[in-house]
């Protein structure tokens, strides 16, 4: 393997001890309120794992659970005390929710300045606009890992795999903004060529969700390639990235694990210190 690793876990460290650093200096201890409907335990793991980080960094862990049988009422009932909550500065509904609950009203139901998931309209409102607001955390994060490894994307050409909203949709619109100044593709599964398309990035995120998608024939010899996708099989999770046969091509790799997957959580601690910040200023 020739490919540089990109160390999401080691970035991620970095990240929390400057949040834990800020923290410490405020005077007060920035709420984070999750909540969790259901028993599914993948969701469980993940609360878990962003519950202990805040209490790491010195914030307050908020926690709140409701069986799957809980109506739309209830967790819209939930999440609007919580916005008229002072201690809480950061809400995060843990998503999928269960059964025919509609995650987007939810969502929307969040005062978007404690919306730390940086998921709320408004706040994507505010990103396609290229002014300050609480921005998505995995597409955050994708940015911190490239500067934190220096990789500089001012006039290189992006091509990002996936036209979601949680990632692909916004993480385009952060490459392509003033200060980064990428040449932007969003690309996708129906994308016809796809590898003409995807081995002429300089920088290439995977983020359709679909295991192996990107193999080297996608790859620009010594291209960055940064791989979002989680997928669990029996022998763990992958990316959608053919990683060992990639990193033989690829200048610079993200792992899956360890790549992109702790930086949300980071930015997630991030987002939280700066709703406080500006809530309470």
């Amino acid at each position: 393997m020739s490919a540089r690793v990109l160390d999401g876990k080691a970035v991620a460290a970095a990240v929390k001890s400057e949040v834990a650093e800020a923290v410490a200096g405020l005077g007060y201890s920035p709420g984070l309120a999750t909540v969790l409907v259901g028993d599914d335990p993948a969701s469980h793991a993940y609360v878990r794992g962003k519950r202990r980080d805040a209490e790491q960094v010195g914030m307050t862990s908020i926690h709140h659970e409701l069986p799957a049988t809980a109506s739309q009422g209830e967790v819209a009932g939930l999440v609007a005390d919580l916005n008229s909550d002072d201690d809480v500065d950061g809400v995060l509904v843990q998503l999928p929710l269960p059964g025919d609950l509609d995650s987007e009203a939810i969502v929307e139901g969040i005062d978007p300045r404690k919306d730390v998931d940086g998921l709320h309209p408004f706040n994507l409102g505010l990103l396609t606009l290229g002014r300050q607001g609480l921005r998505p955390c995995t597409p955050s994060g994708v940015l911190r890992i490239l500067d934190h490894y220096e990789i500089p994307t001012n006039g290189q050409t992006a091509v990002i795999v996936g036209r979601s909203f949680l990632v692909g949709r916004p993480l385009g619109l952060l490459l392509s903004a003033k200060g980064a100044d990428a040449t932007v593709t969003v690309a996708h599964s129906r994308t016809n060529d796809l590898a003409a398309v995807t081995s002429k990035a300089d920088i290439l995120v995977a983020a359709a969700g679909v295991i192996g998608m990107i193999t080297p024939e996608h790859v620009k010899p010594g291209a960055t390639v940064i791989d979002v996708g989680i997928n669990r099989t029996d022998q763990g999770l992958v990316g959608d990235v053919d990683y060992e046969a990639v990193a033989d091509i690829a200048g610079a790799i993200t792992p899956v694990p360890g790549g992109v997957g702790p930086m949300t959580r980071a930015m997630l601690l991030s987002n939280t210190l700066t709703a406080a910040e500006s809530r309470r200023r």
